[in-house]
């Protein structure tokens, strides 16, 4: 199932792109699983998104917790929590 990743500020700085299209395997179904597959690439991939770090998710523009479904042409995105004042 191929789907479209974006990433936003520091975590797009980190990996060095903002937006790239993937093939997933199988068994990767969900927003958490296409993080978790994300880290396994190594480097600024496992750095950026690591569990213990704070990174926001949105699936098709809305943001989701780890446990959202993922359907093909889907548009996946990471980025820092924002805060203002």
């Amino acid at each position: 199932m191929k789907i479209n990743l974006r990433y936003f500020a520091s975590v797009r700085e980190a990996v060095g792109i903002g937006q790239e299209s993937v093939d997933l395997p199988g068994e990767v179904d969900t927003v958490g699983a296409v993080r978790g597959l994300l880290v396994t690439r190594g480097g600024p991939w496992a750095e950026a998104l690591a569990p213990q770090r704070a990174v926001r998710m949105a699936c098709n523009q809305v943001m989701c917790g780890p446990e959202t479904r993922v359907e093909a042409g889907a548009e996946v995105a990471f980025f820092p929590p924002v805060t203002g004042g």
